[in-house]
This record gives structure tokens, C-alpha cells and sequence, in this order.
């Protein structure tokens, strides 16, 4: 059996409106000074495929609109909430504040790895992912609910940022949609 690629009049995409309308994955997605423009339009491109709540851009994390950040979002900065908060601690504390369990994507001391994480049903959970080379601030860490693991077996131990949410964001998402 030949499979047929589809052509992109095929797929069924949600229209803007229908996007900011339809019901979102309890997830945040919270930027913590990522440099790369290319990796945060990455990451909104990432969070649409998802119905992701909310971004928040923090630090030095550029914001929407800026032509790097679109090249690679490809419209996602349309349908994706979004809002810049200079203080990711700060902003740490109140979403605590608001029951949201926030947890850092680093390597700890005592993480969870990511393939035996299992998020509780009806918590909104936050996902902090940090800088390029500096990765999540330990502030962050320290303040966070806990902290999920990549497991890596190579020699690197190292995934680009716009990678590791694409793969933390696809397996939180799916374990929350297969819970439901």
C-alpha cells in the first residue's frame, strides 16, 4: 500500500478564531531569557500543533513582532496567547499563586524523568525552559514545583531549546489527552 501524501488544502486547520475559541491543553510555556529568535518562534510554532494556553516571553526573551521570530512561528504569534513578564521568579510565584504546578525542564538533582512523569488530571501545569547556554535560572528551579528530565543516552546531554519543548510539550500533551 502506497501512502499518499496530503496536500496542505487537505489538512483541517483551525482557522485563527477558531483557534483563540477552542479549548486549550492546561499547559503554560514560560521562556526564560532564550536568545535565539529563531527557537522562540520555534516554540509558538510548537505550542499552536498543541492548542498550548499561554506563552510568557521573559528576560531578555524578544517578543512578537520581529521577522526572526516569524520566519520559523509562521502565523502562531496570531494564535497563540502570549505576554511579556520581565521577572520569570515573579512570575513563578503567582502561578503558584493561581494552583498552577510549575516545573522546571532542566538537569537536577532529583528530577523526574520525562518518561515517568504523569501529570495529574484537572492541574494546569506551567513548563519553564531556559536559556540556550545558561539553561533554567536555579532561582527558578529552586522555586519550581519540580523539575522533568529529558533521559539522553549519547554523549551529549545537550538538546537544542526549540527541541526539548517540542518533545516535553508532545509528551505532557499526549499523556493530558490520553488521561481525559
Amino acid at each position: 500500500m502506497e501512502n499518499r501524501k496530503l496536500k496542505n488544502s487537505e489538512l483541517v486547520r483551525k482557522s485563527t478564531e477558531e483557534f483563540k475559541s477552542a479549548e486549550k491543553t492546561p499547559l503554560i510555556v514560560i521562556l526564560d531569557n532564550v536568545r535565539s529568535l529563531n527557537n522562540v518562534g520555534s516554540i509558538f510554532r510548537t505550542s499552536d500543533a498543541f492548542l498550548i494556553e499561554k506563552i510568557y516571553l521573559c528576560g531578555i526573551t524578544a517578543t512578537p513582532p520581529h521577522k526572526d521570530i516569524q520566519k520559523t512561528a509562521l502565523g502562531a504569534t496570531d494564535t497563540v496567547a502570549w505576554e511579556y513578564k520581565e521577572d520569570v521568579l515573579e512570575l513563578v510565584k503567582d502561578l503558584q499563586q493561581e494552583d498552577v504546578r510549575v516545573y522546571s525542564v532542566e538537569q537536577a538533582e532529583d528530577s523526574t524523568l520525562l518518561d515517568t512523569f504523569t501529570p495529574q488530571k484537572g492541574q494546569k501545569y506551567a513548563l519553564v525552559f531556559g536559556n540556550e547556554v545558561k539553561g533554567v535560572q536555579q532561582k527558578v528551579v529552586t522555586a519550581s514545583d519540580g523539575v522533568l528530565e529529558i533521559p539522553q543516552l549519547g554523549s551529549k546531554h545537550s538538546l537544542n531549546i526549540a527541541v526539548s519543548a517540542g518533545v516535553v510539550l508532545w509528551d505532557v500533551f499526549s499523556k493530558i489527552e490520553h488521561s481525559s
